[in-house]
């Protein structure tokens, strides 16, 4: 059996997806990676072959700086960062503007090459980012079966009335919605939508009319909105473009963001998913997250074994801002300070950030451009992360409470659920005060004492993450084990079995409309789904006529009906 695995060229993205992968490669079957030269590396010391697919015009192999991309590149990537030191809504908007350029990276040519690959390896089963669009549009394209994996927030794929690019969840500390006490140490949350209402909190960090980082008004966020139902709209006309050249026989998508693949996996814990937003989601399988094994630091191993002796082992808190916002070390030197103050042992993954931003260093303190994170994690008291989903599914995994600093996309939504549950503290990267953060290390580091329930939730995930590993939920979905088995062409048929997106249905219902009234029929339901009053409420065509397909299908039909379930 041979599994095929496409990612983009960025080590954040491919390391999960080939944690997984290993599952097969541990069962002695073949695993195929296909992606770009700079991740090869990684590739390699996974023991899988490669075969080149560039999915985009930036790469990453580890540690990301501007002025090793691309000329392109180097200006979003300087653009982002700048965007960043603004605040929230600015970064937002910045990244979704990106999206105009980004997203669909030479669509046509890129995903005719994902179709030769596809025809070279000739895979059993196909793996593929989520965020690689291209690669999805041209096996959709293709009708080729695939599972499609969201390796970060859930919200990556939205469902209900989340709009992509603008987060249905935000921090307390951002000061978007009205913040209120839960859980077992008056803790609190804020759990608020992306709609136009919401209002600035009195207490928030961010208060109306003050000019400061994140937005100055509440109609900020709703402009974000705004922005990113625009760009949503733009996105989704380059996709069918490029669909109607490579599948002319196709029907458009009526929103590309929510396209998804035959099979869905979130590399993301379920428990920590927003309940209210689970009867939304199309089928799908929860991966929990993708830890890896890494080898062996010696430097690492000294490190931890002097703090382990003498018993009992000293507590130490695990420090990274990922692979791209490392750059932000204005923060980090916050984040250090605050550490020194606490008087707690840290290990800091320095990236591309200026190790002089981080002033005295302490002797026993651990700070290197890269660290073996899992590693680290599995031994740590509290981490301090961006909110990055390998981060934070990874900390989750070893037990480990944060203090999340998000800075871009689904890293506010996920820095929410983190406070939501109690098993971390959100604060705002650019106006986190060094008493803020002192305040929320000790809250982490003492959380069995602060919050015992919020400390028993989270020992109990780690339990669950660590007795099914996400790598074994992705081959038993993949191989039918304890879930449904993998779909079949033909896809306008497969895709809706399993995927009721409205694209998905538009194929489905025209086709099964169309097996048993005809072709004019079914064209005269589109046309008067359009003018009936929920559409005019601002529902979408394919849901108000697969409502009325669900109600059709229920009465006796002609054998000829299409086998779509309704």
């Amino acid at each position: 059996m041979t599994l095929l695995v496409i990612s983009p060229d960025y080590a954040s993205h491919l390391l999960p997806l080939a944690t997984l992968a290993t599952e097969w490669r541990d069962r002695g079957e073949r695993v195929v990676v296909a992606t770009g030269p700079a991740t090869a590396a990684i590739v390699e010391s996974f023991g899988f072959e490669r075969v080149h697919l560039q999915l985009g015009r930036g790469s990453n192999p580890g540690v990301i700086r501007a002025e090793e991309q691309v000329a392109e590149e180097d200006a979003s990537l300087r653009g982002f960062f700048d965007a960043t030191r603004l605040g929230m809504v600015e970064t937002l908007s910045y990244q979704a503007r990106e999206r105009l350029t980004d997203l669909m990276w030479q669509p046509v040519a890129t995903a005719r090459a994902v179709l030769d690959v596809v025809a070279a390896v000739q895979p059993d089963q196909i793996v593929v980012d989520h965020l690689a669009f291209s690669a999805r549009l041209a096996l959709v394209a293709g009708g080729v079966p695939f599972a499609d994996v969201v390796l970060g927030h859930p919200t990556a794929l939205p469902v209900g009335d989340e709009v992509y690019g603008c987060p249905p969840e935000w921090p307390a500390a951002f000061g978007v919605g009205a913040a209120r006490p839960v859980g077992d140490a008056g803790r609190t949350t804020d759990v608020v939508s992306n709609h136009p209402h919401a209002w600035f909190d009195s207490t928030s960090v961010v208060r109306p009319g003050s000019g400061s980082g994140a937005g100055s008004a509440p109609e900020g966020v709703a402009g974000l909105r705004e922005l990113c139902e625009r760009v949503d709209a733009s996105f989704t006309a380059e996709w069918n473009a490029a669909l109607a050249e490579l599948a002319p026989h196709l029907p458009p998508s009526t929103s590309a963001f929510g396209e998804h693949g035959d099979l869905l996996l979130y590399n993301y814990p379920g428990e920590l998913a927003d309940p209210e937003r689970e009867p939304l989601r199309p089928p799908h399988v929860w991966l929990g997250s993708a830890a890896r094994a890494e080898p062996v630091d010696a430097e690492v191993a000294a490190w931890l074994a002097e703090g382990a002796a003498p018993a009992p082992a000293t507590p130490f808190v695990y420090v990274s801002f990922g692979s791209f916002l490392s750059v932000r070390s204005d923060v980090l030197g916050r984040v250090a300070e605050a550490l020194r103050r606490v008087g707690v042992r840290a290990a800091i993954a320095l990236g591309s950030g200026d190790r002089a931003d981080l002033g005295e260093v302490p002797a026993d303190w651990l700070v290197r451009e890269f660290l073996p994170q899992v590693t680290l994690l599995d031994a740590a008291t509290a981490a301090v992360t961006h909110g990055g989903n390998n981060s934070v599914t990874e900390a989750m995994t070893a037990g480990v409470p944060v203090v999340v600093l998000p800075f871009s996309t689904a890293q506010f939504a996920g820095a929410a659920a983190r406070a939501r549950t109690g098993v971390g503290v959100a604060l705002a990267p650019n106006t986190a005060t060094v008493d803020e953060l002192a305040e929320a290390l000790r809250h982490v580091l003492d959380l069995p004492t602060r919050d015992p329930g919020a400390a028993g939730r989270l020992a109990g995930l780690s339990a669950s993450l660590h007795e099914t590993p996400g790598r074994a939920r992705a081959h038993a979905a993949l191989t039918g084990r304890g879930c449904p088995p993998r779909p079949s062409p033909p896809k306008t048929t497969a895709r809706m079995a399993s995927a009721p997106t409205d694209a998905s249905r538009y194929r489905c219902i025209s086709a099964a409309l169309a097996s048993y009234c005809g072709p004019s029929r079914t064209s005269a339901w589109w046309c008067r789904a359009k003018t009936m009053p929920s559409c005019r409420r601002g529902a979408s065509p394919s849901r108000v006529v697969w409502a009325r397909y669900q109600a059709a299908s229920s009465k006796p039909q002609p054998r000829k009906r299409s086998s779509c379930p309704p």
